[in-house]
């Protein structure tokens, strides 16, 4: 396992960690729960909620320590700070795993892979999610849940109606090829950057909260990409919960998980509504015909990356798709 040196202090307190596992049983199991985003956010509100849920499952057992904001470890140290075992859970972007060489994870940047939130729910509940998350475990990770933060819209200040529309302008996106790929796909120039400088350029809940459509005029409710994230927990340490706890755990886990994408819908509606209301920003719903115009300009995409995520997964995506169709 490659992991970054980190400072003195960090290392110690990965020791600490470990030796948690000795405590008496009189005492609290600590977990320490650190993501990089606010706790107004989907994501924030959720890992509050799993500490509540958590700590009055175990009956007072288990501690959970929530550090929103970067307030322990920043974007990029994040997940060899989990290694090391300094904390316990995450949330991180799946896209963050494509440098532990886990890189099938990178099928959720693929654009328009996912037609709504249902279909999305389904994949990542059945064998492709879990699938994905048996890739973590060589690398002493878990996967416990995915949470969603909503569909990717664009906005700028000229409308974005045709493909036509983006030719020359800069997008900023994550660090991700296939992300890069999409953008000059649609005409564009991508900028990548820092996850923290990107953040709020995606859902319309992030777009209203950091007041985006105070400043660009126009919105296209195009849903081209999904913000997913996983809720990872250090492999050691999970294993070696007693298993009375870890069950407790995992019952506030999956009650967490629905709160958060519960949230993620309804505060994306709302905020949606909200831009409307404000009358500052168009928004423009993109017709079935122009989305699949779209859509079709993205093709080689898929045919670029079959061999990173695999052609297996896009088809068991794409079954499960086909499948959450015929239910609605």
């Amino acid at each position: 396992m490659k992991l970054v040196q980190f400072a003195g202090a960090v290392i110690a307190s990965a020791l600490f960690t470990g030796a948690q596992a000795q405590q008496p049983a009189s005492q609290s199991i600590v977990v320490k729960f650190s993501h990089v985003v606010a706790d107004e956010t989907p994501k924030g509100k959720g890992a509050i909620r799993f500490k509540e849920l958590a700590e009055a499952k175990t009956k007072g057992r288990v501690k959970v320590e929530v550090y929103p904001n970067s307030q322990l470890y920043k974007d990029r140290e994040e997940l060899e700070a989990l290694q090391l075992g300094a904390v316990q859970m995450l949330a991180p972007s799946v896209s963050k795993f494509g440098p532990l060489g886990v890189r099938k994870f990178e099928v959720f940047d693929l654009p328009y892979m996912f037609p709504d939130n249902k279909s999305l729910e389904h994949v990542v509940e059945g064998p492709v999610g879990t699938g994905l998350f048996k890739l973590l475990e060589p690398k002493g990770i878990v996967g416990l849940a995915y949470w969603f933060n909503g569909f990717k819209e664009f906005t700028a200040n000229r409308p974005l109606r045709k493909l036509d529309d983006f030719k020359g302008m800069k997008i900023r996106i994550q660090s991700s090829k296939i992300l890069e790929g999409e953008i000059k796909a649609f005409g564009a120039i991508p900028q990548v950057m820092a996850f923290s400088e990107v953040y709020t350029a995606n859902t319309p809940s992030n777009k209203y909260t950091q007041k985006m459509h105070e400043v660009q005029k126009h919105m296209t409710l195009s849903d081209h990409g999904v913000v997913m994230y996983a809720v990872i927990v250090n492999k050691k340490f999970w294993d070696g919960l007693p298993a009375d706890i870890r069950k407790a755990l995992s019952e506030a886990m999956a009650e967490a998980t629905k709160y958060v994408w519960d949230i993620a819908r309804r505060e994306n509606e709302d905020a949606l509504a909200k831009i409307k209301a404000a009358k500052t920003t168009e928004v423009y719903v993109l017709p079935p015909a122009e989305k699949a115009a779209w859509r079709k300009a993205m093709l080689p995409l898929y045919r670029e990356y079959e061999g990173v995520v695999g052609k297996d997964t896009l088809q068991a995506i794409e079954k499960t798709v086909a499948q959450s169709a015929v239910k609605k």
